[in-house]
């Protein structure tokens, strides 16, 4: 018998009220008739997330580095990543809280989530350094970081990040992936080759410097392509000399016997190809030999910053033990994107900024490897007219807690990590300069305004690179992916020029 509310309806609308009708039925007559509740929950979500799914593409997604058009006029072209793997302690370098400092050694009122129970302590421990207005913009940097003190003119300071996790993957991943601890994401450097492709062919597009000390916390997961083709995902560079192995042939290859070496090794890689079409690890494969050949001359030129002025290796710290090292990176990283280099992304060995203990002396020490070379990549590309098309971003995944973690005589306390607030700085390609946006609560341990979230700084880095962060898909096990993987996001164009 039709209900008088189905006239007109299809049979099936019928059907799919029939189906949730018996639902209800069944849960109605459950324990408490708490289903009923239930439900009524599960058939909202269902029906938000199918209205937010992105529909799959209606083409197979193409598995190359051409050049791509983007969804908008992009403000920028490449990214350099400082990522400070550990978690910076806001409170000590870009966040100044007074009333921290004020109520040192008293108990924080309120609640706190500890990664480390065993040490934790409610006992508040305001900072050791001064802060001072610095700039135009009058922006308070501690004086650990003199260097950023003397740019503040030129970055834009998040004090409101968020990732909501204290965990060093679980946040790294968010990040990097779009969701919070899941293995198998795509970077989002990954998602910008695959959306806009690559600006060389005689360098790889996406390129990774890591640390002579070792990989960083999260190893070869920091640069992975997840579920997309291997042809996404970052390239390494190693930390020492030779940085590249292999370059050069041996002499009795070079030349003529080289060329038609490659030319045999080609035509068979194509007729392979033609047999096995949509093999994305073989399609790679065949990538990365011909850019091999071509990188011999190419890579050689990149690398050798012994082409850069004496003043320009001063401006790195390159003249100072402290600093050569990471100078020498991020110098090199400019060159990689002076030649057409899409992404490049630095890394520390371990965790450094992880300052669970000796705050005192080991948070200096990170400051002084690692500041000057940031601001010197920042001003390097300003005076080279770079600046206004490249992003820098500086930052961890985490912050770390207000209050104390007891590791027995006070000169050795240190602090726990605090996923609820921190800061982060980005510079370049589109970013308003000489701002804070965003704050964190009187004892900078939650934030509070111009949150900011991973998801929220994704979608705005592609935004500028000229691409829909909810238009970017790739099918993935039967679904329509995006970098956000459907959570919630927003463009932050509070912080955009």
């Amino acid at each position: 018998m039709r209900n008088h509310h189905d006239h007109g309806a299809s049979p099936d609308d019928r059907s799919a009220r029939i189906v949730r009708h018996h639902r209800r039925t069944f849960l109605r007559g459950g324990s408490l008739g708490a289903g009923t509740l239930a439900l009524a929950w599960l058939l909202d979500r269902e029906q938000a997330a199918a209205a937010t799914k992105p529909p799959l593409p209606k083409e197979a997604p193409r598995i190359d580095l051409v050049p791509k058009r983007p969804h908008h006029p992009p403000r920028a072209k490449a990214m350099i990543s400082l990522f400070m793997h550990g978690g910076p302690s806001h409170m000590d370098l870009t966040d100044p809280k007074p009333e921290l400092t004020k109520r040192d050694g008293t108990d924080y009122p309120g609640d706190i989530t500890y990664s480390f129970v065993n040490e934790a302590s409610k006992k508040l421990l305001g900072t050791r350094w001064s802060f001072a207005k610095h700039g135009a913009c009058g922006t308070e940097i501690s004086e650990l970081l003199p260097e950023t003190a003397g740019i503040v003119d030129r970055i834009c300071l998040l004090r409101g990040m968020h990732t909501g996790g204290n965990g060093h993957e679980v946040s790294i991943r968010y990040f990097h992936g779009g969701i919070p601890g899941v293995l198998g994401r795509p970077h989002l450097a990954s998602w910008l080759l695959y959306g806009l492709g690559s600006e060389t062919d005689n360098l790889p597009a996406y390129m990774v410097l890591t640390d002579p000390g070792g990989l960083p916390v999260d190893g070869v997961t920091n640069w992975s392509s997840g579920f997309m083709p291997p042809l996404f995902q970052g390239t390494v560079l190693r930390p020492k000399e030779p940085r590249i192995l292999n370059l050069d042939p041996p002499p009795h290859l070079a030349g003529e016997p080289q060329r038609q070496s490659l030319d045999l090794l080609g035509a068979l890689n194509r007729r392979h190809a033609a047999r096995f079409p949509g093999q994305s690890d073989l399609d790679a494969r065949i990538a990365s030999y011909e850019l091999a050949a071509r990188m011999q001359t190419a890579a050689r030129e990149a690398l050798d910053i012994s082409q850069e002025t004496k003043a320009t290796h001063a401006l790195y710290g390159l003249d100072d033990d402290a600093t050569r090292e990471y100078g020498t990176r991020c110098l090199i990283a400019r060159r990689l994107v002076e030649r057409g280099v899409r992404f490049v992304q630095l890394f520390l060995a371990g965790q450094p900024w992880d300052n669970h203990s000796n705050l005192g002396s080991a948070l200096p020490a990170i400051c002084r490897r690692t500041d000057r070379p940031a601001a010197a990549l920042v001003k390097d590309l300003a005076q080279r007219g770079m600046l206004d098309e490249t992003i820098v971003h500086w930052g961890g995944e985490i912050g770390r807690l207000p209050v104390t973690q007891n590791q027995g005589a006070p000169e050795k306390h240190g602090r726990d990590h605090n996923g609820q607030g921190f800061s982060i700085w980005l510079a370049g390609g589109g970013i308003r300069p000489g701002m804070v946006h965003g704050a964190t609560d009187e004892f900078g341990h939650r934030a509070v305004e111009g949150i900011v979230t991973p998801n929220d700084y994704q979608a705005t880095l592609l935004h500028l690179f000229g691409l829909d962060w909810n238009e970017l898909v790739f099918p993935h096990a039967g679904a329509a992916q995006i970098v956000t993987a459907g959570r919630p996001a927003r463009v932050v164009h509070e912080i955009l020029a």
